[in-house]
């Protein structure tokens, strides 16, 4: 009976510590997660604002490649 309890608390000792190092992983991809939303939203700003100063017809897909 003893050497059951023992195995037991050092399964929950290992469980432990899985779940802190998993919820420690979590934390770090949100995080992560957190600042390419950040980075995505500056791009997508500083295109929409490129896009308005280059005018409609000015834009990549009107224009004529160097070699025609």
């Amino acid at each position: 009976m003893e050497k059951r309890l023992i195995e037991l608390e050092s399964r929950l000792a290992f469980q432990d510590d899985t779940i802190e190092s998993l919820n420690d992983a979590v934390i770090r991809q949100q995080q992560q997660i957190e600042r390419l939303e950040i980075i995505s939203n500056t791009l997508a700003e500083r295109l929409r604002g490129l896009s308005e100063t280059a005018g409609s017809d000015q834009g990549p897909e009107h224009e004529v490649p160097p070699h025609y």
